[in-house]
C-alpha cells in the first residue's frame, strides 16, 4: 500500500492528500495518515512545498468535516440512520452519539485526532444534535490543526521510515484511546461508588 500512496503522492500531489483527507472525514476508509505521512516526506526530499502539504490536508480535513456536520444538519438523523445500515457502522455511529452527548465541542476536537475513527460520524451526529456551528467549527480547526501537524511533521522528521511509523503511530493512537477509555471507566466506577456510600449513609 506504502508503494501506491507514494505513486499517487508523486503524480498529483497536495491536491491528491487534500481529496483524501476530504473523503475520510465523510465515512470513507482511505488511508489519510499515511498520506500526510508521505507528503511529509516528500517535503523533507525537496519534492514538496510544505505549506502545500499542510494547508491540503489541513484544507481537506477541515471541509470534509464541515460537510458531514451540514449532511447531519439538513439531513437530520433519518439520513444518518440510513448512512449507518449495517450493525458495525450503527455501533461507531452510537458511540459518537455518546461522545457528542458527554463531551459537547470537546468530543468533537477529541474525535479529530485521538479517536479518530469515530470523526466522521461524530461530525453526522454533532450537526444531527443541533450543536452550535460555531462551536463545532472552533473545537474542529484546533483538533485538524493537531491531526495534521502530527502526521505531516512525524513524515518529515522520519522520511526513510514511513511504514514503521505508520505501524508505531497507529498503536500508539490505539494505546491513548483504550487509556482514554479505561480512565473514564475509573471515574464511573467511583462515582457510581460514591453514589452507593451516600445512599446507604441516608437509609435509616
Amino acid at each position: 500500500m506504502t508503494d501506491t500512496i507514494f505513486a499517487l503522492v508523486t503524480s498529483w500531489g497536495a491536491l491528491v492528500i487534500f481529496a483524501s483527507s476530504f473523503l475520510s472525514c465523510l465515512a470513507l476508509p482511505i488511508p489519510t495518515s499515511l498520506m500526510m505521512l508521505s507528503g511529509g516526506a516528500f517535503v523533507a526530499a525537496g519534492d514538496l512545498a510544505l505549506w502545500q502539504v499542510i494547508a491540503g490536508a489541513w484544507g481537506g480535513a477541515v471541509l470534509g468535516d464541515q460537510t458531514g456536520y451540514l449532511i447531519g444538519r439538513h439531513g437530520g438523523a433519518p439520513l444518518v440512520e440510513r448512512i449507518a445500515r449495517t450493525p458495525a457502522r450503527s455501533a461507531v455511529l452510537n458511540r459518537a452519539r455518546r461522545l457528542v452527548d458527554k463531551r459537547g465541542g470537546l468530543g468533537v476536537f477529541l474525535s479529530t485526532w485521538l479517536f479518530a475513527p469515530l470523526g466522521p460520524w461524530v461530525n453526522f451526529i454533532a450537526g444531527t444534535t443541533g450543536l452550535g456551528w460555531l462551536r463545532f467549527t472552533i473545537w474542529d480547526v484546533l483538533g485538524e490543526t493537531i491531526w495534521v501537524t502530527v502526521y505531516v511533521g512525524l513524515g518529515f522528521a522520519f522520511a526513510s521510515q514511513i511504514e514503521a511509523v505508520s505501524d508505531i503511530l497507529g498503536n500508539a493512537v490505539g494505546l491513548l484511546a483504550a487509556l482514554a477509555v479505561a480512565g473514564a471507566m475509573v471515574v464511573w466506577i467511583r462515582g457510581a461508588l460514591k453514589a452507593q456510600k451516600a445512599r446507604r449513609a441516608v437509609e435509616p
